[in-house]
């Protein structure tokens, strides 16, 4: 069997979203998983499952949901497709709350920061 080809690699900036992912229950790790594979898979990923924030210089969130639970995780890309994960958090309003994306905005700055 071939190896799947990636449109995409992601990758995890420090411990944001491993801290948040430790947490889950084993059935929302394994859909979370799954779509990892999927936006590293697809050619066009779906907006239902990753999306550009509102407003933002390239902020994405993934969308995951298992069951009942919703779930984001923030992630942006780098040099096109890099997928960088960092913060998630579970979504309980239908909008998704400020406080959560300014924390994205502001990890994603110190990332590009480390980088210079």
């Amino acid at each position: 069997m071939s190896e799947k080809k990636r449109n995409r690699t992601i990758i995890f900036y420090k411990d944001y979203f491993a801290e948040f992912f430790v947490k889950q229950r084993d059935k929302v790790k394994d859909k979370i998983i799954w779509t990892f594979d999927l936006i590293e898979e697809l050619p066009r990923v779906p907006e239902n499952y990753l999306k550009h924030i509102e407003n933002t210089s390239g902020l994405y969130e993934i969308r995951v949901q298992q069951g009942r639970d919703i779930f984001r995780i923030f992630c942006f890309f780098d040099q096109g497709k890099l997928v960088v994960i960092i913060n998630s958090f579970q979504k309980k309003t239908q909008k998704t709350p400020k406080k959560e994306i300014e924390t994205a905005l502001i990890i994603m700055e110190e990332y590009f920061n480390e980088k210079e």
